[in-house]
């Protein structure tokens, strides 16, 4: 998992410097920890997401997180089944809504630190690298245990309130020609 997570970060081409700067950090993070894929990792560990956006119409599938009480992108911790990054992301996403047939793009959409301020990771921070994932046309979702809510947003019309990390990964997904 940690040779994945750095094979993919190495090989990325980030879309900015903002991003690069980023990238940078979360390999000399690697680096420096071997741990570092896992939650135990302290003050920082790498986590996966996925923004589940509709094959057949411009919009995203966000979940009110059961934590934090903001829309978001599906996602979380690397488990030790996982061995891909993108592997990780897929599943949070699968787990997250219930959907059957997800298909990812292994290359990352956009890195993301941020601290927690919720949960058992309080005061440490992910370093989430968020992946586009495709959900076939018509499949119906399902909300987990880990969601007050899951619904499907127009990419031009995010809920209120909506972090601008959130908002940053919708753009970069549907990007405005």
């Amino acid at each position: 998992m940690h040779a994945d997570a750095t094979a993919v970060l190495t090989g990325w081409d980030p879309p900015d410097a903002e991003q690069a700067e980023l990238r940078e950090h979360y390999l000399k993070y690697l680096a420096g920890h071997e741990d570092g894929m896992w939650r135990s990792s302290r003050p920082e560990h790498l986590t996966a997401s996925a923004l589940v956006v509709d094959a057949a119409a411009p919009r995203v599938l966000l979940t009110l997180h059961g934590l934090v009480n903001r829309w978001l992108q599906l996602g979380g911790h690397c488990e030790p089944g996982d061995t891909t990054l993108a592997g990780a992301a897929l599943r949070e996403a699968t787990e997250e809504s219930g959907l059957t047939g997800l298909r990812i793009d292994p290359r990352p959409l956009q890195l993301s630190r941020h601290e927690i301020t919720a949960g058992g990771c309080r005061g440490t921070f992910h370093l989430d690298v968020q992946f586009r994932v495709t959900a076939a046309a018509g499949t119906a979702y399902v909300v987990s245990d880990e969601s007050h809510d899951l619904a499907w947003f127009a990419a031009g019309e995010l809920p209120g309130g909506i972090d601008q990390t959130v908002s940053d990964l919708v753009a970069r997904a549907y990007p405005i020609s």
